[in-house]
């Protein structure tokens, strides 16, 4: 991990990824990719991903998306299917002088007690992310 920043509300991470935007993006935008490291498994209705984890699950919809760039979630509320304030997004980008990829995960959270929790799931994931791809 190479960048922290925390706020109130945000954590924004970056990491450096030994692989192409291709690989990287497919396995942050389709539920294919996000059940190999993010979820158990990943279902997808129109735009809303449901991420299953060990009995939970959880509903976001896709609200952007730019092909090897970012995508970016919006988490619906987990008690009638509406939208929340809360996203979380991904966004790649390649050093220009060292063509090295960054990826860095921006989450919004709650309250102050959760930053520490994020980060390390965050830095669990990515983990996770790596070995899959060999990075």
């Amino acid at each position: 991990m190479k960048r922290l920043i925390k706020s109130e509300r945000r954590v924004e991470l970056e990491y450096q990824v030994n692989t192409s935007p291709g690989v990287l993006f497919q396995r942050l935008s389709t539920p294919h990719g996000l059940s190999e490291w993010f979820a158990n498994d990943v279902n997808l209705s129109g735009n809303v991903f449901t991420f299953f984890w060990d009995g939970d699950s959880k509903k976001a919809e896709m609200v952007e998306k730019k092909e090897n760039k970012f995508v970016k979630f919006r988490w619906l509320d987990e008690f009638n299917g509406k939208e929340t304030s809360k996203h979380f997004a991904f966004k790649l980008s390649k050093d220009e002088l060292t063509g090295e990829i960054s990826l860095t995960v921006v989450e919004e959270v709650n309250e102050e007690e959760d930053l520490e929790e994020t980060i390390s799931l965050w830095n669990y994931q990515i983990g996770e992310l790596k070995r899959l791809i060999g990075a």
